[in-house]
């Protein structure tokens, strides 16, 4: 494979998961790590992403974050619309983290009334543009690399409380592997949500269908609706819709 096509597989990667790690691109492109090093100082010198220790980051998924480089911006405002229908004036929510979580948060409506608990600073701070939304930030260690607040702390308070519906995002999602995270901190902060909530959507947009992560976070039959940018007739949920309600 060219340098050209083994850097925009990068990318893709880094898109469609916000992050990626080095020892995980060397495997699936058969090269070595320090191969791999030289691609990601190669792309975070010409801007296009983000070098952190052991990886990269999308450039839409650092603060402050720039709204025209959100990957799939498009698709993800198809999923905000699809997620608001879910939302009643009154409920208590528990939202995620990740870049569409904070395009959610950028579209609740001044008029909407509700408390949301978030793991999320970020989906937080764009809350509190909203009159009639109470915030409560749930505390922990901030994760440098998910931005949202991970560790013992944010587990026990999450188990302190419980919500009617847990909104949150997915970086692997397959019929087989159910919901997948690269993150073990990450992976134990979302299964404490999914303990939290009465009902949860997942929301990921349709190419990450198929994508597995290292670590399960639950099966399908563990949540209650999957939120996609797709049709819910669209061929490629078929088989999701046997086991979770599609939206």
């Amino acid at each position: 494979m060219l340098k050209e096509e083994r850097q925009a597989y990068i990318i893709k990667q880094i898109n469609l998961h916000n992050k990626v790690l080095s020892s995980d691109l060397s495997v699936q492109l058969a090269v070595s790590e320090d191969t791999i090093r030289r691609d990601l100082n190669e792309l975070a010198e010409s801007g296009k992403i983000m070098k952190v220790y052991g990886g990269a980051l999308s450039k839409s998924f650092h603060y402050p974050f720039q709204q025209n480089e959100v990957y799939a911006k498009d698709a993800k405002k198809i999923i905000v619309q699809k997620t608001m229908n879910l939302v009643q004036n009154g409920m208590v929510l528990l939202a995620g983290g990740g870049t569409t979580m904070i395009e959610w948060a950028r579209s609740v409506p001044d008029n909407m009334e509700c408390t949301v608990f978030t793991v999320s600073p970020l989906v937080g701070l764009e809350l509190t543009e909203r009159a009639g939304v109470e915030v409560i930030l749930i505390g922990g260690q901030l994760s440098k690399n998910s931005h949202i607040n991970t560790g013992a702390l944010t587990i026990n308070l999450l188990a302190d409380i419980k919500v009617d519906l847990c909104i949150m995002g997915t970086n692997g999602l397959s019929y087989d592997a159910g919901i997948t995270e690269s993150d073990w901190e990450v992976v134990q902060v979302k299964k404490a949500m999914l303990k939290s909530a009465q009902k949860t959507a997942v929301i990921s947009i349709g190419e990450k269908l198929e994508s597995v992560q290292k670590m399960k976070i639950c099966g399908l039959n563990a949540i209650n609706y999957l939120i996609t940018d797709l049709d819910p007739k669209d061929a490629q949920l078929k088989r999701y819709a046997e086991a979770v309600q599609v939206l």
